[in-house]
């Protein structure tokens, strides 16, 4: 694998550690700011916020420049928001920069996504795109936990000078690592990247994103209460607990890249299925601390399968214009994660008891494997009736894409 690949994951971690640390500095922010902990609840959301709308705008209108200029401009964008959101004076200007960092978050994930598998062989795509993934899970592990420690113990705007400190250095990273020849300037230009959003299979990968990931989204929102509820852990734990979701997160990303090299449908049904199966079994899980424990390692393992293969999916379906399929599906991660914390919530809220969010989870993800078997039976159609592309019958037909690229 290029060493390349190394600046896109830490990017990955700088974007995953500032997307997730502001549940921790929550208490801290309200304090600081004076206001309420619903209030500053809404800095996550403007955070989600400016990925939606980031993401595909910023792919459009970057269509033309070169994939190595976007990241890096896209990585100093993120740094300014983070700085930003460092000097805040008060509520309304740090919603401003919480929004600010938020809009780069898609289409650096996405742009990355083409310039990972741009720089590899066919057969190990889908790995190159789990090892800048493998960046955002990490920050499960270390950047969230040592960031929320930072913020407590100097105050929570160092938390954001430190992570704009790691944006510096991956934008370093990017201009050393990642060569101009393997990120040239794209030649569809916006309109052809717009087209490609027109097509059914790419809008029925990006619905079984949304499902696939509303269902980790509606659990993993609500699993303190579980753990402490249900379960019975103290509180002064649940950080612990909440970094073994983060490992059972890299080892299903690598995992999934992977099985997703030698079948991506095989993968993506696969980690759909096993993430139902330890959402429906998550309230029994919860009854007793060690099966608890194993079971928040199991839900970050099996949602993150998927999500190399999704990844992949999109491009290929969008094969002639792939960046901003490929950082819309960052959005629709985003639309997931507000989704399935609503959905989760209406469990909780009906009084279907503390572990109803997994239940409600599995239901979603349900949905998912129900969308991409259909997914499945629009590409046969297609190809029955000669309208999929060569790269996407690649995908509907589970062939390696040096073997189908061999037999034409």
């Amino acid at each position: 694998m290029p060493l390349a690949l190394l600046a896109l994951a830490v990017g990955a971690f700088g974007i995953g550690t500032t997307e997730f640390v502001m549940m921790g500095l929550l208490p801290d922010v309200a304090d600081d700011l004076d206001i309420s902990i619903p209030s500053a609840g809404h800095l996550v959301s403007a955070y989600a916020l400016g990925v939606v709308v980031g993401a595909p705008l910023l792919a459009a209108a970057t269509a033309r420049m070169s994939r190595r200029t976007v990241l890096i401009a896209l990585m100093a964008l993120f740094v300014a928001g983070n700085a930003l959101s460092a000097v805040a004076p008060g509520e309304v200007s740090l919603l401003a920069a919480r929004f600010v960092s938020g809009l780069p978050h898609g289409a650096f994930f996405g742009v990355g996504a083409v310039v990972a598998t741009g720089m590899v062989a066919p057969e190990r795509k889908a790995r190159s795109v789990s090892l800048m993934f493998l960046g955002l899970t990490v920050a499960n592990i270390v950047g969230v936990p040592a960031a929320t420690a930072m913020g407590q113990q100097l105050g929570w705007r160092a938390t954001f000078l430190g992570v704009s400190a790691i944006g510096v250095a991956a934008i370093a990273a990017l201009v050393a690592l990642i060569p101009r020849e393997n990120a040239p300037v794209p030649t569809t230009g916006l309109r052809g990247e717009l087209a490609a959003l027109r097509s059914v299979p790419v809008w029925l990968a990006l619905g079984t994103t949304v499902a696939g990931f509303g269902a980790l989204f509606a659990a993993y929102s609500y699993v303190t209460p579980m753990l402490t509820d249900a379960a019975g852990f103290a509180d002064a734990s649940v950080t612990l607990l909440l970094a073994l979701f983060g490992v059972g997160a890299t080892a299903g990303n690598l995992l999934g890249g992977r099985l997703a090299d030698h079948s991506l449908r095989g993968a993506l049904f696969g980690g759909l299925a096993s993430l139902v199966v330890v959402l429906a079994f998550f309230p029994l899980l919860m009854r007793t601390p060690v099966t608890a424990a194993l079971a928040v390692a199991l839900l970050g393992m099996a949602a993150f399968i998927t999500g190399s293969p999704l990844q992949l999916m999109v491009m290929e379906k969008a094969s002639a214009a792939p960046s901003l399929a490929s950082s819309a599906n960052q959005a629709a991660f985003n639309l997931a994660n507000a989704g399935g914390a609503w959905i989760g919530g209406l469990a909780l809220a009906a009084g279907f008891g503390v572990t109803s969010p997994a239940t409600a989870g599995a239901g979603l993800a349900v949905l998912g494997l129900a969308v991409a078997v259909a997914a499945r039976a629009v590409d046969r159609r297609r190809e029955d009736t000669g309208a999929v592309s060569g790269r996407e019958r690649v995908v509907a037909g589970h062939v390696p894409e040096g073997a189908e690229a061999v037999r034409r």
